[in-house]
């Protein structure tokens, strides 16, 4: 749990006031999307260390629980691989990682490489930058690096 805390702070940054995300969603601690989930109404910002830890505890609950919903096979990936399923899930939503259908079919069949092809012929990869090729690479490679290689490219 700690590595994945550690990634999903580094890839979506931490921030103690409410922002309004690409999507212009607002925003608030590790990701935190307020409209799908209102902050508790005596909470103001900034928020403190301790509230956003817990906002990412229970983010990460909710993931967790419905990755297990949809994806009951996840648990089964070695631990790097389901850091990058729940990575994706944090960043995606779960109904935008259903929608990975390539690559979950891959994941599933244990075909990384066809996974992490996949995975980088999508939107979400053109977008998402140096995120999107570390989590490709660790799918494919089962090492989750802090910096990717210049270019990478999947073995498939």
């Amino acid at each position: 749990m700690q590595l994945m805390v550690a990634e999903l702070r580094r890839d979506e940054g931490v921030r103690y006031s409410i922002y309004l995300d690409t999507a212009k969603i607002p925003t608030v601690g590790v990701g935190h999307n307020c409209r799908a989930s209102p902050l508790p109404q005596n909470w103001v910002c900034p928020l403190t260390d301790a509230q956003v830890d817990q906002l990412l505890m229970q983010d990460l609950q909710a993931t967790f629980a419905q990755l297990d919903a949809k994806l009951p096979w996840w648990t089964s990936l070695d631990e790097v691989r389901q850091r990058v399923v729940c990575n994706l899930a944090f960043n995606l939503g779960v109904a935008g990682l259903m929608t990975f259908k390539t690559a979950l079919g891959a994941m599933q069949r244990g075909s990384y490489a066809i996974a992490a092809a996949a995975m980088m012929n999508s939107a979400w990869y053109r977008q998402t930058g140096q995120r999107a090729q570390r989590l490709c690479y660790a799918m494919e490679h089962d090492v989750m690096l802090n910096v990717v290689p210049l270019v990478y490219t999947s073995n498939a």
